[in-house]
C-alpha cells in the first residue's frame, strides 16, 4: 500500500472551478481502481478561518504503488487538475505510527517495509471539532500557527479541512523525526493546546499519523520543500 498527499495551487481565475471540484471530484475518485481511501480538502490562510480558494489537497491511500502511478500518469481528473494548477506538490508517504479514527476508520493502519524513522517525516493531525467547542479551538489557532513559524526543521505546514470550522486538519513536513519531536514535546504553545483538547474534550473524533517521506515531487510556493533531502 501507499499513501500520497497532493497540494494543488490553482491558477488565477479558477476559483469557481476549484470550488465545484470539491463537489464533483469525489464521485470520480470513488471509481478509481486501487484507491482505498481518499479525502478532498480545502485550505485556509495561516491555519485560520479565512479560506484559501486557490489551494486544495488530495489525501489518498492506494492498494498498490502501481495503482497510484496509473492515476498520476493518465487519469482525466488528475490531468484536469494539472491544467488548472499553477503548481502541484505530491508526497509519497509510508506510515510510521497512526492512531485514532477518520470517519470511523484508521486508513493508515498498515505495515510497510519502506517505513523508517530516518530522513524527513510528515505529520497529519485531524479532528472533528464539537460545534460548541469550536470557539475555544479557533482562539487557540494563532498561538499554534506562530509556533509552527518559529519551529526549527519544519519545511512546510498547512491547515486543511473537509468542512469549514468543524472538520479540520494540519499537515506538516519536517527535516527529521528529531526536529518534529523537539516541536511536539518541548514547544510550550503546542503542549498547552494538546492538554486543553484533552481536558476540555474539544473533539468528537480525531486521528494522528506520522509518516516517512518516500518521495517529494513538484513545488509549493515555487520550490520543492524537501529538495536535497529525498
Amino acid at each position: 500500500m501507499l499513501t500520497t498527499l497532493t497540494i494543488f495551487t490553482l491558477r488565477p481565475g479558477t476559483t469557481r472551478w476549484g470550488l465545484a471540484q470539491m463537489g464533483t471530484a469525489p464521485r470520480q475518485l470513488q471509481r478509481v481502481p486501487g484507491l482505498r481511501f481518499f479525502k478532498m480538502l480545502g485550505s485556509g490562510y495561516d491555519f485560520g478561518l479565512k479560506p484559501n480558494f486557490q489551494r486544495y489537497a488530495l489525501m489518498a491511500v492506494w492498494e498498490t504503488p502501481a495503482a497510484a502511478a496509473s492515476f498520476f500518469a493518465a487519469h482525466p481528473l488528475w490531468l484536469n487538475y494539472q491544467q488548472h494548477s499553477a503548481e502541484t506538490w505530491t508526497l509519497h508517504l509510508a506510515p510510521l505510527k497512526a492512531h485514532g479514527l477518520w470517519d470511523g476508520q484508521n486508513p493508515f493502519d498498515y505495515q510497510t517495509q519502506t517505513a523508517t524513522a530516518e530522513g524527513p517525516v510528515a505529520v497529519l493531525t485531524r479532528a472533528s471539532i464539537k460545534l460548541w467547542k469550536a470557539p475555544q479551538f479557533w482562539r487557540a489557532v494563532p498561538a499554534t500557527s506562530a509556533a509552527f513559524a518559529q519551529a526549527q526543521g519544519v519545511r512546510a505546514a498547512i491547515g486543511l479541512g473537509e468542512i469549514p470550522v468543524v472538520r479540520q486538519a494540519t499537515f506538516s513536513v519536517w527535516e527529521s523525526a528529531a526536529s518534529m519531536q523537539q516541536y511536539a514535546y518541548r514547544g510550550a504553545a503546542h503542549k498547552g493546546v494538546i492538554q486543553r483538547t484533552r481536558q476540555e474534550k474539544w473533539y468528537g473524533e480525531e486521528l494522528f499519523a506520522r509518516f516517512t517521506v518516500l518521495r517529494s515531487q513538484g513545488t509549493l510556493d515555487g520550490r520543492n520543500p524537501l529538495e536535497g533531502l529525498v
